[in-house]
């Protein structure tokens, strides 16, 4: 093999080092991009509902029974500041409710498990519901905007304040904050916005199991 041969494969090979090095510089820094800079852009945001998590962790034990669904939180997460309305149309932000610890339930008409739980909920806002906690049931049909407000009636809700999200972009916004995968979805809140403990379904939240979890939440 000639030496000009054995120089430029010796130079090809350079090149093609160097175009790997560079590709995978290139996924690394994409990586960051996404992995690392979001990460603790999200944790930074996030640092303020340390004090959720470690009441979740407090409360844990009461986790049995007619809400042994009930999942602790485990990392900090502020719950989005989802956008509904009010029974006159007025328009509120979970922020308003900064200050009270909330029990934020998504529910529909159409849906069977929903509709059994309502009752549970609408009487645990009698027990609890004042100027520390508030149930806040959201409801997402997206046709006829009347009928869950009849229905409301026919099945005797009548301590539950109106709420209502006609596009059911708030359970696209829990969805992507991966809180939300189907009906009904209800979320702890603490009075600082950030999440304690979630549940995928339904639940007694007016057992005695559903009010001493509630209740010691309260107690943070």
């Amino acid at each position: 093999m000639t030496g000009p041969d054995n120089a430029a494969r010796a130079h090809a090979k350079k090149r093609l080092a160097m175009v790997v090095a560079g590709g995978v510089a290139g996924v690394a820094v994409g990586l960051a991009a996404v992995y690392g800079i979001g990460t603790l852009q999200r944790n930074a945001g996030d640092a303020a509902c340390q004090p959720a998590v470690d009441l979740a962790g407090r409360i844990a034990p009461l986790a049995r029974g007619e809400v042994a669904a009930f999942v602790v939180a485990e990392q900090a997460l502020r719950v989005p500041n989802l956008s509904f309305r009010d029974a006159s149309g007025a328009e509120h932000r979970l922020a308003d409710w900064r200050g009270r610890t909330v029990l934020l339930n998504l529910w529909a008409t159409w849906c069977i498990p929903c509709r059994k739980e309502m009752p549970a909920l609408d009487e645990l806002e009698h027990k609890l519901g004042g100027p520390a906690f508030q149930v806040v049931a959201i409801n997402i049909d997206t046709r006829d905007p009347e009928k869950p407000r009849a229905w409301l009636k026919e099945a005797g809700i009548e301590r539950l304040a109106f709420f209502a999200d006609p596009a059911a972009k708030v359970f696209q916004d829990l969805k992507i904050a991966g809180r939300a995968s189907g009906m009904p979805t209800t979320l702890l809140i603490d009075r600082e916005g950030c999440e304690i403990g979630t549940v995928a379904g339904p639940a007694e939240w007016a057992s005695e199991d559903g009010v001493r979890l509630v209740s010691a939440a309260l107690e943070q």
